[in-house]
């Protein structure tokens, strides 16, 4: 069945992959093929959008096979604002009303029966509506015929109106070339409660490259995070992102080669442990130091995680770091064991850990340690040229990519969200064919970042002529009205 799904008008590349993810979640692709190795085929939504609007309006129609599934994902989505039962639509109220009117009466009547109660909700998108326009609205719809008594606070039936104005490209807003108008019944609806709850500025502990809440709970959307799943972030900092998988009831796990900040934190009322306890969380299984370039696991190992999330050190805030000092890489020095009087308080040398290094390492032991099916995501950094990136994505012979999620920080800078399934198992023969995938990734695409670009690129002004004090009002005045993934 086809249903009106309004989505936060933000994050707009975020947006679908976030609601396919939650579809397969929610069983909507349980009865599709599989391929040869026995995982399910991919398959996607049908979508399509209201008559003359733009690709980035926040109403989509979408094709679901039941209501159940519609509600799920409204309630577990963090970008969906609802999900509804168009009752009818048009280019104004004559229209809408003559809508409403063929819409098959055995759909109306059961919402519209006198043991029931209900709530008409006037909402709009583009304009502002006045208290007593939306009252005038509501009294409109006298000939929808409610026998039911009217509660505000908590109805047994919600219907929304919702309103487009024909603005044009004026306001900084998606284009709308003609006046839209909707009338439904709401079957989900998001709860962003838990966004002001999770907030960074009310968490006891923090670090510089803690994930904001809203886009931890997406990451762990596109992991498909439920109860009873196994998730590990190698890179885990003050552990945002497993806080938020925590939430979704998964049993989480975390490394960091900072043993300062999964040991010690700022005390012992002020640590990764206290955000859990905080949310009152399930805590860690584990909180390792652990270096990514150096994977703890024992020989034979596989297959452990059901997810791995996490976000990268890329040298823009924080930079990566790998075991080994310079004078050990070198071999100025040889390998050393720490005597047993100085373990306690010893903290390992470390030198630099370049992005395309961390990245082919990431991918190796998600391809070793995630289960048949898992999902890696992670961000990735890309530069922008003339507002598109400039970048190839990696890939590796276990994986499928399944979606890439641009987030636009600064106009010469971006970050993309990529969500991997591993698809096939791992082998020597595979962990082979991914070092020479890797060799060739490097050479080709990532000479900016292994030359260490990324901070200097990012933080440069975008015209070498306005140097460090140059007036960017021309260059703010240059950006489009609508400003698109800016949002």
């Amino acid at each position: 069945m086809w249903y009106l799904c309004v989505f936060y008008h933000r994050l707009l590349d975020y947006r679908k992959p976030e609601f396919e993810s939650l579809a397969e979640l929610f069983g909507t692709f349980k009865d599709s093929n599989s391929d040869n190795n026995g995982n399910p085929e991919k398959k996607s939504l049908e979508w399509r959008l209201p008559q003359h609007h733009h690709p980035d309006s926040p109403f989509h129609f979408v094709n679901l096979p039941s209501e159940d599934i519609a509600r799920s994902i409204a309630s577990r989505s963090i970008l969906v604002k609802g999900i509804y039962e168009l009752w009818g639509e048009g280019s104004s109220y004559e229209e809408l009303e003559e809508a409403i009117k063929g819409y098959p009466d055995e759909r109306k009547l059961p919402f519209l029966t006198s043991e029931s109660t209900f709530k008409i909700t006037v909402d709009s998108f583009g304009k502002v509506i006045s208290f007593q326009e939306q009252n005038d609205r509501i009294q409109g719809f006298f000939y929808i015929p409610f026998k039911g008594r009217v509660n505000l606070r908590n109805p047994d039936h919600k219907f929304w109106l919702m309103e487009t104005d024909d603005y044009g490209s004026n306001n900084g807003l998606p284009p709308v070339v003609q006046r839209r108008i909707f009338f439904g019944r709401e079957v989900g609806a998001a709860d962003r409660k838990l966004l002001p709850t999770y907030q960074l500025k009310s968490r006891t502990y923090l670090g510089p490259t803690a994930m904001d809440a809203e886009m931890a709970f997406l990451m762990a959307n596109q992991a498909l995070v439920t109860p009873g799943k196994l998730v590990f972030d190698p890179f885990v900092g003050t552990g945002s992102i497993l806080i938020a998988a925590a939430h979704f009831g998964a049993m989480t796990m975390g490394a960091d080669i900072d043993i300062r900040v999964v040991r010690d934190g700022r005390g012992p009322d002020c640590n990764v442990w206290s955000n859990f306890k905080q949310y009152g969380l399930p805590m860690p299984i584990s909180l390792l130091r652990a270096d990514n370039n150096l994977p703890p696991w024992r020989p034979g190992l596989k297959e452990v995680f059901d997810a791995i999330i996490c976000d990268p050190p890329y040298g823009v805030r924080a930079g990566g770091r790998k075991s080994g000092g310079r004078k050990l890489l070198k071999g100025v020095v040889g390998p050393y064991t720490v005597p047993d009087d100085k373990r306690t308080d010893h903290i390992p040398s470390t030198a630099p850990y370049s992005l395309v290094e961390c990245v082919h390492d990431l991918l190796d032991v998600a391809a070793r340690m995630l289960v048949m099916g898992g999902r890696l995501v992670f961000f990735y950094p890309v530069l922008r040229e003339d507002d598109s990136i400039d970048a190839n994505f990696p890939e590796h012979p276990c994986f499928k990519s399944v979606a890439a999620c641009e987030q636009i920080l600064s106009f010469r800078y971006s970050r993309v969200l990529l969500t991997m399934v591993k698809t096939g198992p791992y082998t020597q023969e595979i962990a082979e064919s991914a070092r020479i995938k890797h060799l060739e990734f490097k050479e080709n695409h990532l000479k900016w970042l292994e030359d260490g670009n990324l901070h200097s690129a990012v933080f440069s002004p975008a015209d070498p002529q306005l140097g460090g004090t140059g007036d960017t009002k021309d260059i703010k005045e240059s950006k489009p009205k609508y400003r698109g993934k800016y949002v």
